[in-house]
């Protein structure tokens, strides 16, 4: 909104100033063209009177005029001209002067605070801020009482001020016609007086004659007044002195002036500095700089979606006929103009130049002239309007009033049925209801209204406001009565004007006189000029009464289509009125701000279009205007870059396609080509470096990098390692399972100890991972890196000649032979020319760089482009960004013609854009918690290291799927495909009970090649005949032989080394888990390099397989005391055997195909027990098992014998082999005894308890074990009495028919007897989900500790030995006496108390009839100590009373461990019914 620098008040006072008329002679041209000026020029920076004026009013009054400023201009005489519109010069003026009035560019931007919008302006003379939620008084306050808070615009003010001075004069209104006419002559004039009658002949033949209508003058007697200009470098002064006092005598001291100038001398040497005030008042085409010129023939050719005529000439698009285009929105995008027209644009800013340079004034202006000359123009201006100029108006006021004051006699009904009927001198009227034409009615120079009418326009000239306002209301009555609306609204125009400059405004200001007057101006009189001049006016009075908007209302009212320039002026005001109001209405003022824009383009005015739409940008951006948000981004672009701002023009379309724009895939096209367009142009001007690209969008966190080769695909029967790729997504848990095998690893290789400087290998690294250290790459080995590309628009894009952008710095152990090692070598220069450049292949030397030829995206597509380098020598790599091609997809733009293809090319530009990945937020100490801080993030800065060796791994005949136990025999082959020797091949696996590589000494003699091992057993086998009931046969193996005791194993490959290039196969024995169902198996394989000190000091290759595993064979087991008499035992070591059960059941399904199972061998493995024999009745016949069937097996086991062995030896395991076939596997050797040392790991905690036990025993005597060891060991003590500590191995064939063939699978089941009397069985038992539990929220005491006594009443075994059958003379000797042997075997370690009664316990009658005929004799109970492992032998009579069959299993037997006072005897499960048979002889 104008900004001011003189009040309103003033403002209006100046548009509005008495008019004087110069006449010069030729001679009087050519002296004051001496300083580059004409007369008029000369006088305008003096034409403000400096000291008040005085005349008096008919009342003879004094009034006085203040500030007065007087127009002074040259005679231009025009026979035809129309008043109702502006000229095309004087249009052209304007659009001249609004163009070089610009914001000054540098100045310190101003915001204005409007609710949550802050609105920056480009004006250095801001006043003030008021935010929008100050008290409404405060406000309205600061708005009535102080300057206008807001930005200046100059433009409109020198558009308002020209406008209002380049008005044509009008017959309703003598504001503007010439009052006095200066006659100027010089005295270098051979007659003055003679010129001055010429020129006052002149003046009076075109005032008179009636030849021309313009200029217009106010009264017929003008006022003439006579100037005597003398030159003082040239002319007599006294001669000018002589003529001058003539002209006094001749027309009157009062009407003439002798003016001297040029009073400036050039032969002295001064350095005095005159200033120039001629310059800012003459106008502007006059003192255009190329700049502006340049600005003009851009603005001639309209841009915006193509409105308007592309004409050079500035008026051609104001004249009628122009298609503005008027049927489209202001908004709306045109999408079928905006293809293209950037480069129509282009061509027609080279045609609009106009070869020929404007004639300006060139030079300074008042050369000649000193300051004393200076103020000699300023005394004669102050003594022309003083003497000459305000008499004269004073007298022609009291001359009118004199005439008008004469007629008030005359009846005015009279007076206006007189001019009704007789017409007065004027036209007839016409009907009230017919629009009336300009110059429908019109009034003779001598009628009473126009001379009212003169009388106000005299009176307001000078100041008078309440005599004018009189005369202006009478005027318009009258004017009103006869109809005549164009003088009625001229006379409602000023008397508005008049009531707002009377001083201490007796009356409010009609502001509906000013409507009224605007209306008729627009609407009836069709005169725009007029109604423009009315609402800048009013606009400016409402506003300084705090009234914004109705001053809103009024410009916006004033917007039409016939002046663009115009309605973009108004229009960006009412904007400027909406931000200035109590409570700013901010979208308001952003939608006028860009219907100013608009118009502004229309008429050419491009900057000004881009302030608005940038100004209005300040309230759409990130509020959710999306569609906005694109047409004023695209008009930014469009407008920035007819103004050569094209870098300007990159950021506004860039912000259009990387918001997610809701645009139609037509238009996002548009601005997409657009865009290209201009990226082109700017690339064009500068090739120094790559721009950055906005599209495709990166995300930069989802870029993940690979560091090695991409692993090879299965080879026809090899399958390859899975090791790590790409494809895989990531999962924490993997990573920490790998993690955790690769310490174990680690730890193996280095002594049991993980180095503290240990970094777990990461060959991808993504968002998820450590990323804190530079990660560590090898020579000659790619690095991959995925990124992730997102197309926002709706169209297709396609991308070419995508290559990653590096800068690398070569370590010092690099040989340099170019560069030296510090500095860095980028591959940025090499790409900015293209793929062809002859720079490649230097760079390649160092790193290679993939380039990706076409990519293609889809709309909104999010794809993944995986780019490769190669390095071939150590030292830093840093990726920093991608360059690429971009250009739009669409169907028809490959044309198969060389001019097409010349078109594609051009909508292809070359950027890059720059990889910059933010890191993870800190979260250690307290200053991390509570700020936001991120580390850094080093996944694309590898340091890349000399060579490493590389194995690639691959499996040959390797099952997917497998039976519960089943052995499989496959083969590994390892390949060193580097240059370097590798060492120390380790595997480390989650399941390592899976596989076995077999031990040296015990792995049998099998074929190392897959093709020789057709129908081959996987175990070692030895024929042997039918025998039956024979013993097992035992093998005696060291537990050493079996690297059973780690989850790492080392890999056995000759020399332990494998060479560059070489490759090794070994057999590999696999078996079914135990459990069925799908099991994820991970390898983890680990070597080392020959050359120690490099900074990667071991690698890993990672494999994973899938075993779907099915159910074969369940095994259960059990043990129980045998019951024959220690004499008749087979062994020697003087206690009973064991007897073993084992239950197997065929729980194959037949879904697999297996048609049987035969159980071909019981194998047993223990340190202390082994089984003997079978004693099944079928008499060592293999069994067959089909479905669902089972089958019982019944064994002997016995104590193996006691080694003699040193104490520090490797613990010794005892193999017994019983088959039930004519072939004995040895189950001794791999891969049997592998699997049951891997499948029997956890048992070695039990082992080492009884090994414990048995040192602490053998160490101190009995007297010395205190009682808490004691009490400690009662445990333990008690398990051993019972513990078998008996592995059973079951092998078994299966029967597959598969694809009409037959084949012979083989796998084992273990099972682990571990006590007497419990039973096991090889498959885990399904856990059952468990029922909810009520929650309980006091804690329980826990239960006391006790024994259990199934345990305890098991430490004494009991036997009977007596003759099955006794015969007796009863006849003879009534009581029979049978003598019995009762053996007592202490079955555990420790001495025990044992209490044997013979009584009878039991008295029912069921027990009387058994027992009642049967008794012992002698002494009936008995308390005895057994040292640990005893056998004792009781001898008993009993005594019988008749013959039967009894039962001699009565006697009870208690016992406790000895030295235990606090538990009481338990009672001892006894053997099974004795019975005996007395006969009586």
């Amino acid at each position: 909104m104008a900004q001011c620098v003189q009040s309103v008040q003033e403002f209006v006072q100046d548009s509005f100033v008495p008019m004087v008329a110069v006449l010069c002679s030729e001679e009087a041209e050519r002296v004051t063209r001496k300083n580059n000026l004409n007369f008029a020029e000369l006088l305008r920076p003096f034409c403000r009177l400096t000291s008040e004026g005085h005349i008096r009013d008919p009342n003879n009054q004094v009034q006085v005029v203040k500030n007065m400023r007087i127009s002074v201009n040259n005679v231009a005489t025009s026979p035809n001209i129309a008043s109702a519109a502006l000229s095309p010069a004087q249009r052209r003026l304007l659009n001249e002067v609004v163009l070089s009035s610009q914001p000054q560019e540098g100045t310190v931007a101003s915001v204005i605070t409007a609710g949550d919008y802050d609105l920056n302006f480009s004006d250095h003379s801001l006043k003030a801020s008021l935010p929008w939620y100050s008290a409404w008084r405060d406000t309205l306050l600061e708005v009535s009482t102080s300057k206008h808070c807001t930005a200046t615009t100059p433009w409109f003010e020198a558009y308002r001020e020209n406008f209002l001075q380049s008005m044509p004069a009008s017959d309703h209104e003598f504001l503007n016609h010439y009052l006095a006419c200066l006659l100027v002559v010089s005295s270098t004039e051979a007659v003055p007086v003679e010129q001055f009658l010429k020129l006052s002949q002149e003046q009076h033949r075109i005032q008179h004659s009636g030849e021309y209508t313009n200029p217009k003058w106010f009264i017929p007697n003008t006022l003439k007044y006579y100037v005597l200009l003398h030159d003082m470098s040239e002319g007599d002064e006294q001669r000018a002195d002589t003529v001058y006092e003539d002209m006094k005598q001749r027309y009157g001291s009062q009407g003439c002036y002798l003016l001297k100038m040029n009073s400036h001398t050039f032969s002295t040497e001064d350095d005095e500095q005159i200033p120039d005030p001629w310059s800012q008042y003459l106008h502007k085409n006059n003192l255009h700089s190329q700049e502006v010129l340049e600005d003009l023939s851009v603005n001639s050719a309209t841009a915006e979606n193509s409105v308007g005529a592309p004409e050079v000439d500035h008026n051609s698009s104001e004249k009628e006929g122009v298609s503005n285009n008027l049927g489209s929105h202001p908004l709306h995008l045109d999408p079928a103009s905006s293809s293209g027209s950037l480069q129509a644009l282009t061509a027609l800013k080279k045609g609009a130049r106009d070869p020929e340079s404007v004639a300006g004034g060139a030079g300074s202006h008042g050369a000649c002239l000193t300051l004393n000359d200076h103020d000699h123009i300023r005394q004669f201006i102050q003594e022309f309007t003083s003497r000459g100029l305000l008499p004269h108006i004073e007298k022609n006021i009291r001359q009118l009033n004199d005439q008008l004051i004469s007629r008030k006699g005359l009846s005015r009904s009279l007076f206006t049925a007189t001019k009704k009927w007789f017409g007065g001198g004027k036209a007839p009227e016409k009907s009230i209801s017919e629009p009336k034409s300009t110059f429908g009615l019109l009034y003779p120079p001598e009628a009473p209204e126009l001379q009212i009418r003169k009388m106000a326009d005299l009176c307001f000239l000078v100041q008078h406001y309440e005599l004018a306002y009189s005369c202006y209301h009478t005027a318009k009555k009258d004017f009103l009565s006869d109809q005549a609306m164009l003088y009625a609204a001229g006379a409602l125009e000023m008397a508005a004007v008049s009531a707002f400059l009377q001083a201490g405004a007796p009356r409010p200001y009609p502001a509906h006189y000013m409507d009224t007057a605007i209306q008729t101006y627009r609407d009836v009189s069709k005169n725009m000029v007029l109604a423009e001049r009315c609402a800048l006016l009013s606009a400016e009075i409402l506003k300084s009464q705090g009234k914004y908007s109705d001053a809103a209302t009024l410009l916006i009212k004033m917007t039409s289509e016939d002046c663009d320039l115009r309605s973009a002026l108004l229009l960006e005001q009412a904007a400027h009125c909406f931000i200035n109001m109590r409570i700013p209405m901010v979208r308001k003022f952003a939608f006028h701000m860009i219907l100013a824009g608009h118009r502004f383009s229309k008429a050419g005015q491009r900057r000004h279009a881009l302030r608005c739409y940038c100004q209005a940008m300040q309230v759409y951006k990130e509020r959710g205007w999306s569609l906005a948000e694109d047409h004023i981004n695209f008009t930014i672009g469009r407008q920035s870059f007819t103004l050569r701002q094209p870098e300007n023009a990159v950021v506004a379309f860039k912000q259009i396609l990387t918001n997610d724009s809701r645009q139609t895939a037509t238009q996002q096209g548009a601005f997409l080509r657009e865009y290209l367009y201009v990226y082109k142009s700017v690339i064009g001007e500068s090739e120094v470096s790559l721009p950055q690209l906005p599209l495709p969008c990166i995300h930069s966190s989802a870029t993940r990098v690979y560091f090695g080769h991409e692993r090879r695909l299965a080879e026809g029967e090899k399958q390859a390692a899975t090791h790590v790729s790409l494809d895989q997504e990531y999962d924490q848990s993997l990573t920490d399972m790998w993690c955790h095998l690769e310490e174990q690893l680690v730890a193996a290789a280095n002594r049991g100890i993980v180095p503290g400087n240990f970094q777990p290998t990461q060959c991808c690294l993504n968002s998820q991972t450590d990323n804190l250290r530079h990660p560590l790459a090898v020579v000659e080995e790619p690095i991959i890196v995925e990124l992730t590309f997102r197309n926002p628009l709706k169209i297709s894009m396609a991308l070419s000649d995508l290559s990653l952008l590096w800068s690398f710095t070569a370590s010092d152990s690099s040989p340099s032979t170019e560069e030296s090692p510090a500095e860095v070598v980028t591959n940025e220069e090499t790409l900015a020319r293209g793929v062809g450049s002859l720079d490649m292949t230097q760079k390649d030397d160092i790193v290679t760089t993939e380039t990706i030829l076409d990519f293609h995206m889809s709309p909104e597509e999010t794809k993944m482009a995986r780019l490769r380098l190669l390095p071939h020598r150590t030292g830093q790599l840093n990726i920093v960004g991608v360059v690429y091609n971009l250009a739009e997809a669409s169907p028809g733009e490959i044309a198969p013609s060389t001019d097409g293809q010349q078109t594609t090319d051009l909508m292809v530009v070359r950027g890059k854009q720059d990889l910059k990945i933010q890191g993870q937020r800190l979260n250690q100490t307290k200053e991390d918690k509570m700020s936001v801080q991120h580390g850094p993030d080093r996944r694309l800065d590898p340091i890349i290291t000399p060579p490493m060796p590389l194995m690639e791994v691959f499996f040959l005949q390797f099952p997917t799927a497998l039976l519960c136990g089943e052995i499989r025999k496959a083969y590994v082959e390892f390949c060193n495909v580097s240059s370097v020797a590798l060492c120390g091949l380790r595997v480390a696996s989650t399941h390592p009970e899976f596989f076995t590589f077999g031990s040296q000494a015990t792995s049998p003699l099998t074929p190392l090649s897959p093709t020789s091992a057709e129908n081959c057993s996987a175990y070692k086998t030895l024929a042997v005949g039918p025998q039956p009931g024979s013993v097992a046969s035992e093998v005696l193996v060291s537990a050493a032989d079996f690297s059973q005791h780690s989850s790492v194993m080392d890999i056995p490959i000759e020399g332990n080394t494998l060479q560059p290039g070489e490759s090794t196969q070994m057999p590999l024995w696999l078996r079914g888990p135990d459990q069925e169902g799908v099991h994820e198996i991970s390898f983890l394989f680990y070597y080392e390099s020959k050359e120690k000190g490099n900074k990667i000091s071991h690698r890993v290759l990672r494999h994973t397989v899938f075993i779907c595993a099915s159910r074969s064979l369940s095994v259960q087991a059990s043990a129980s005391r045998s019951s024959v008499p220690p004499h008749h035992s087979v062994d020697d070591t003087g206690s009973g055997g064991t007897l073993v059960f084992i239950d197997v059941e065929n729980i194959n399904t037949s879904e697999s195909g297996v048609r049987e199972f035969h159980i071909i061998q019981v194998s047993s493995s223990s340190q202390h027990w082994r089984l003997q024999k079978c004693i099944n009745p079928a008499k060592d016949k293999d069994c067959k098992l089909t479905s669902r069937e089972r089958a019982k097996l019944c064994f002997r086991a016995t104590r193996c014998k006691p080694q003699q062995a040193p104490p520090d030896a490797v613990e010794k395991y005892t193999f017994a082999d019983l088959n039930l076939g004519n072939e004995r596997i040895v189950s001794s050797s791999t891969p049997c005894g592998d699997f049951f040392f891997r499948c029997h790991r956890t048992l070695a905690p039990q082992r080492g308890d009884v090994a414990s036990f048995r040192t602490s025993n053998s160490s101190k005597s009995p007297g010395v074990v205190s009682s808490e060891d004691q009490a400690a060991n009662i445990t333990n003590i008690v398990k051993k009495c019972n513990e078998l500590d008996l592995n059973i191995i079951v092998i078994w064939k299966a029967y597959v028919v598969e694809d009409n063939k037959q084949l012979i699978l083989e796998g084992q089941l273990h099972v682990a007897l571990q006590a007497i009397g419990k039973e096991v069985t090889s498959v885990t038992p399904k856990e059952e989900a468990q029922e909810m539990v009520l929650l309980k929220f006091k804690s329980e005491l826990p239960p006391p500790v006790a024994l259990p006594s199934a345990e305890l009443s098991q430490l004494i075994k009991t036997n009977l030995h007596y003759p099955e059958t006794y015969t007796h003379p009863f006849v003879q000797d009534s009581l029979c006496l049978v003598p019995v042997t009762l053996n007592l075997s202490n079955c555990s370690l420790a001495q025990v108390d044992v209490i044997i009664d013979l009584r009878h316990k039991s008295t029912s009658p069921e027990s009387l009839e058994v027992h009642g005929s049967f008794t012992w004799v002698g002494q009936s109970q008995y308390k005895l100590q057994l040292q640990p492992q005893e056998v004792l032998c009781l001898s008993l009579r009993a005594c019988f009373l008749q013959a039967g069959v009894y039962n001699l299993n009565t006697p009870r037997v208690f016992a406790k461990p000895a030295k235990q006072a606090a538990l009481g005897e338990t009672s001892q499960q006894t053997a099974s019914p004795a019975l005996i048979i007395i006969n009586n002889a």
